[in-house]
């Protein structure tokens, strides 16, 4: 029988159902709206689709979302200069610059600049520091906690269980494997210098296999044990333009247990966990407002 599909669509539209009450709650005590603010450089057009579906999410839950639309060849100064003046602003919650940015400026200087407090996409130093001592200041990264979403849906429990991470990105796979410890889980991360043959061999032992290599169909059905739980994170187009994820989704869905689909997997959790990280720095702020 194929695997049950993990419907990240569905369950994405219960959390932010969640975030549509804590945000009403939110500007009935306090008198506004939980505001984001999304600063955009240039005119890369998946860029544009990623922010035009968080500005949808934003308008569905009650957040006011407002976006900084800046050239391509906006000087890293001129960048820092305008993080420093939303950081300054009591108004904004929560604040993330898309990535990626143009070659001329630092993606990691960039997000040094922004408090760690308004950092909603859960990138800066802090958010990361924080994840790696088990600490729960700051936020995590949106796909990531996405991803154990989706898994704690399937109500199968980490603990003792083997996960596979193929990819090392700071975004994706380093903070999903250290949820993945978190959760008491035995973790390997594969990446793209693991040899072909070492990687299908790792990967058969995974109960749990998350795919995050950003490349086509590299997970086969030869890849997975029979009963695996397999979440796809890869986003890409094949030859053709159609989209795909990083699993050869009809074959692998033989063998698996659970499986997420692309689309309509993990790209609207990781929507709906901005959705809550900004609700969340909004309820942050307010209660550091009390104190005072």
């Amino acid at each position: 029988m194929p695997g049950a599909i993990m419907d990240g669509r569905a369950l994405a539209r219960t959390i932010e159902e969640d975030c549509r009450r804590r945000a009403a709650a939110y500007r009935q005590r306090c008198g506004r709206a939980p505001r984001l603010d999304v600063v955009l450089l240039g005119d890369d057009p998946a860029s544009r689709v990623y922010v035009r579906g968080k500005f949808r999410a934003s308008e569905r839950v009650g957040i006011d979302a407002r976006d900084h639309f800046l050239p391509a060849d906006t000087s890293e100064a001129d960048l820092k200069s305008l993080i420093e003046r939303l950081n300054r602003d009591d108004a904004v919650d929560g604040l993330l610059v898309q990535l990626p940015l143009p070659g001329h400026i630092s993606g990691n200087a960039v997000i040094a600049a922004i408090r760690p407090e308004k950092d909603v996409d859960g990138f800066h130093m802090h958010s990361a520091g924080a994840l790696m001592m088990g600490r729960g200041e700051g936020f995590r990264p949106c796909t990531p906690l996405g991803v154990m979403r989706l898994i704690a849906s399937t109500g199968i429990d980490l603990c003792g269980k083997e996960a596979v991470v193929i990819g090392r990105s700071n975004i994706v796979g380093k903070p999903l494997a250290l949820m993945l410890l978190e959760a008491n889980a035995t973790v390997t991360i594969t990446h793209s210098r693991t040899p072909a043959a070492k990687l299908e061999e790792i990967c058969r032992r995974a109960d749990i296999l998350i795919a995050a290599a950003g490349c086509p169909k590299v997970v086969t059905a030869q890849h997975v044990k029979r009963g695996a739980v397999v979440v796809d994170v890869g986003m890409n187009r094949t030859a053709d333009g159609k989209l795909c994820g990083d699993v050869d989704f009809e074959p692998v869905r033989e063998r698996a247990a659970f499986i997420t689909p692309v689309p309509g997997g993990v790209g609207p959790m990781t929507i709906a966990m901005l959705m809550q990280n900004t609700v969340e720095a909004a309820e942050r702020h307010e209660k550091a407002r009390a104190r005072g």
